[in-house]
């Protein structure tokens, strides 16, 4: 075997491969990159305020903001109950959540913003998060009283964060599926 200059075969290996590093910032070790990009997600089945994306995801974490009681044509929905407000704002969730290839049980913190807000709507807030929520999964909930929110008539927003654990929806983590939460 022919012997490649002074310094052998190994040390051309070395050198080719320290001229074909990558350029650029050095990533964590089994981080992918694409892992680190923001994606903006807007579901058109869901009216929001305006200047705002529905979502963003970066990673397996995902940043949901200002869902409210707009149905799909951009009209308050439930007047000034705020229990029908609540049921609305959570369909939006979830929809913006479906889009996102997310589930409720992978929410991991909710932030409720009310218009107004007494002692006795806190039992209401509860309840409607409840329902929303697989049994035994609830989030940490921080809830927030507020004079008014950006939308007039608007009596609740609604902040997540979700921990997404794939990049597509586990059916078997659906309501009624075989590993979904409570069965």
């Amino acid at each position: 075997m022919r012997r490649c200059g002074r310094f052998g075969w190994a040390g051309l290996a070395v050198l080719l491969a320290a001229g074909c590093a990558p350029a650029g910032p050095r990533m964590r070790q089994g981080t992918p990159a694409d892992l680190m990009d923001a994606e903006h997600i807007n579901t058109p089945s869901v009216q929001s305020l305006d200047g705002f994306s529905q979502a963003v995801r970066v990673g397996s974490t995902l940043y949901v903001s200002d869902q409210v009681a707009l149905d799909s044509a951009g009209a308050v929905v439930g007047g000034d109950d705020l229990r029908l407000q609540l049921e609305q704002a959570l369909r939006n969730l979830g929809a913006v959540l479906t889009a996102s290839r997310a589930l409720p049980a992978d929410i991991v913190q909710m932030t409720v913003y009310v218009v107004g807000y007494q002692p006795a709507d806190y039992a209401m807030v509860r309840d409607a998060i409840t329902a929303f929520m697989p049994a035994g999964h609830p989030p940490a909930l921080t809830l927030v009283g507020v004079s008014a929110l950006p939308a007039a008539g608007l009596k609740v927003a609604i902040d997540a964060v979700a921990h997404v654990r794939g990049q597509f929806i586990d059916r078997d983590r659906l309501p009624g599926g075989p590993l979904s939460p409570g069965r």
